[in-house]
C-alpha cells in the first residue's frame, strides 16, 4: 500500500512526535512513513544506543528534525525529549505512542500469579508512559492536536498467551476514553489504534504467536492480515482536521477480525 501523491499535503505544517520504532517491521514505522507522507514533520525516538543503528537510517529517510534517545525506564529522559521538541518547534500537534513491555517472566505466567514488581512494570511502560506523554504533550498543543496509543483486541477478549499484557491494554483503553473527556475542550483528540495480529519485534515474545497469525487471516472477513502501511494510513487520517470531531475511540484496523465469534 501506498499514499496517494495527490493526499501528500494534507498535514503539511503539522509537527508530531513518533515513540517505538525498533526496525522497518514496527507498527510505529508505519505510521511515521504515513504521517510523512502526508507532509507532516516528525522528531523520532530511540530506545538506547542498541536500538539507535537500526532507527537512525529510518529517522534520515524521514528526513527527521529530531531524532534522540527515550526510554521510560531512565529518569528525565522523556522530559528531556519534550524539552527539545518545545526549544525547536515550540508546538506538537501529535504524539504516536507504540509502546509497551512486560518482563519475561510477568508476560509468560498466569495473570493470576503476576509478581507485583512485573505487574508495575508492565503497567508502568505499557500504559502510564502515555499519560506522562499526554501531560507533557498537552502544554505544546495550544491548538488542538491528536494523542495515538496502540492497543489489542487481547483487552477485551481472553486472547491465550497474551496475558498480562490484556490487563495493561485495557487499562490503557480506559485511560483513553478519560484523556479524551479531560483534554477534549482544549481541541485535543485521544485515540487508542487496535490493529490485528503483526508480525513485528514486540510480538515475537508471545508464544504460539505463527499460530495467531493464521487464525486472524482464516477468520477475517476481509481474510488478510494487517500491514503496518494499513495502520499508519488511518491512523494518520485521525489526526488531519476532517476528523477533529473523532475522538475517545478505539480503532480496529483487523479486517474485521474483532467482530468474529
Amino acid at each position: 500500500m501506498s499514499i496517494p501523491a495527490v493526499q501528500a499535503k494534507l498535514l503539511e505544517g503539522k509537527k508530531g512526535l513518533i515513540v517505538g520504532i525498533a526496525n522497518d517491521r514496527s507498527i510505529a514505522w508505519g505510521c511515521a512513513r504515513a504521517f510523512r507522507a502526508f507532509g507532516a514533520d516528525l522528531a523520532i525516538t530511540y530506545l538506547n544506543d542498541k536500538a539507535r543503528a537500526h532507527v537512525e537510517p529510518l529517522a534520515t529517510e524521514l528526513e527527521a528534525p529530531i531524532f534522540l534517545p527515550l526510554d521510560m525506564a531512565v529518569p528525565g529522559q522523556v522530559e528531556a525529549a519534550f524539552e527539545n521538541i518545545a526549544a525547536t518547534w515550540g508546538k506538537l500537534d501529535f504524539v504516536v505512542h507504540s509502546i509497551a513491555f512486560s518482563p519475561r517472566d510477568t508476560l509468560a505466567g498466569r495473570v493470576t500469579d503476576a509478581p507485583r514488581d512485573g505487574f508495575l512494570t508492565t503497567m508502568e511502560i505499557s500504559c502510564w508512559s502515555f499519560l506522562r506523554m499526554a501531560q507533557l504533550a498537552e502544554p505544546l498543543m495550544k491548538d488542538g492536536g491528536t494523542l495515538f496509543t496502540m492497543t489489542y483486541y487481547g483487552s477485551e477478549r481472553v486472547v491465550k498467551n497474551y496475558n498480562i499484557m490484556g490487563v495493561a491494554k485495557a487499562a490503557l483503553e480506559s485511560a483513553v476514553r478519560y484523556m479524551a473527556a479531560e483534554l477534549g475542550p482544549k481541541g485535543i483528540r485521544v485515540h487508542a489504534i487496535s490493529p490485528g495480529p503483526l508480525a513485528t519485534r514486540a510480538a515475537s515474545g508471545i508464544p504460539e504467536f505463527d499460530a495467531l497469525l493464521a487464525k486472524a487471516k482464516s477468520k477475517a472477513p476481509a481474510r488478510e492480515l494487517v500491514s503496518i502501511d494499513d495502520v499508519g494510513a488511518a491512523t494518520a487520517f485521525l489526526a488531519h482536521d476532517a476528523a477533529r470531531l473523532i475522538t475517545g475511540q478505539v480503532l480496529y484496523i483487523d479486517g474485521g477480525y474483532h467482530i468474529i465469534d
